[in-house]
């Protein structure tokens, strides 16, 4: 193989190439044609810049540059919004009526899209499940749903999409709303890197479309009530609204699950006029009531609707 043939060589593999660290050369050979040595050495061959590779790699430097302007200005732009960490908290009315919030935080969830309740004029209830793992009762919910023609929303983690597939397909083929519950299930107040936030979100999404071929509905359930308003912020730049409720009991630990009866007459006695129930499908308790549950609603005349039909006084 002789001096000029190397040399093309190497010129057409540094033409392929693309945005390296710092600039780079293309090698020319100078092809000596009365030159008859095989064992060609560096320094006979000549380095240069060739326009369109320089050019190429200033478009790379722009890029880099662009993605850390484009951070400075979303650190700039929320800099101003507090990381406070605050648990979503209500106080039950037994009378029909819904809880009050202080006005300072419904404010803030309307400015960023969050809900805890429905619309109050109407007798409408919104049913929603969270979902971190699975206790073996979802199939029998999923059942009494069906049976009773009610569509719920499941807020999911990562872990459980990844094990439960075919149930999270059933979810999705029935009807029911799946929703992000975010991979990991931390407090969302305590990631204030909107990229690592869009992250916890994002993976998620990707996992539920893999496995439903869909796109996941834009909801989202902060884990364990946990918020801020820069977390709320964050929620709604991703197209998300923010669900949390004005209807729950301590359903969540399977070692202490409420006694089925009183469960119930609690459940009956808090509900109202918009109720974002929350229920754990961890809980025998629920399982077990749930059919009674939505038996007693629809004899008290209320309706259920989905969260797409969600709407705020």
């Amino acid at each position: 193989m002789n001096k000029c043939l190397i040399s093309n060589l190497l010129s057409l593999f540094l033409v392929a190439s693309t945005c390296f660290p710092k600039p780079y050369v293309s090698v020319l050979a100078q092809c000596n044609k009365n030159n008859k040595d095989q064992s060609a050495q560096a320094e006979d061959l000549e380095p240069i810049f060739i326009n369109d590779e320089l050019e190429e790699y200033k478009n790379c430097e722009e890029e880099d540059n662009s993605v850390i302007r484009k951070k400075l200005l979303i650190d700039s732009n929320y800099k101003h919004l507090s990381t406070k960490e605050h648990s979503w908290f209500f106080k039950p009315n037994n009378k029909g009526l819904p809880p009050e919030e202080p006005e300072e935080v419904i404010e803030l969830l309307k400015n960023n899209e969050g809900y805890y309740l429905g619309n109050t004029k109407e007798k409408e209830l919104y049913l929603t499940f969270d979902e971190g793992y699975e206790n073996g009762y979802t199939n029998d919910i999923l059942d009494i749903l069906k049976k009773h023609n009610v569509k719920a929303a499941f807020f999911v983690v990562k872990p459980y999409l990844k094990s439960n597939p075919d149930i999270v397909k059933r979810m999705a083929d029935e009807g029911h709303l799946v929703c992000n519950h975010s991979a990991h299930h931390p407090s969302m107040a305590k990631i204030t890197d909107f990229e690592k936030f869009k992250k916890e979100l994002g993976e998620v999404e990707e996992l539920y479309k893999e496995i439903t071929g869909k796109d996941m509905p834009k909801y989202f359930r902060p884990p364990m009530g946990r918020y801020s308003e820069l977390s709320l912020h964050y929620t709604k730049e991703l197209g998300y609204k923010s669900i949390f409720w004005s209807l729950a009991y301590f359903d969540w630990d399977p070692k202490k699950q409420p006694n089925p009866e009183e469960a119930k007459k609690k459940l009956l006695q808090r509900t109202h006029n918009g109720s974002i129930i929350l229920l754990h499908a961890v809980s025998k308790t629920n399982k077990n009531i749930l059919d009674d549950l939505l038996t007693t609603w629809k004899e008290q005349g209320y309706s259920f609707k989905t969260l797409d039909q969600l709407s705020m006084n």
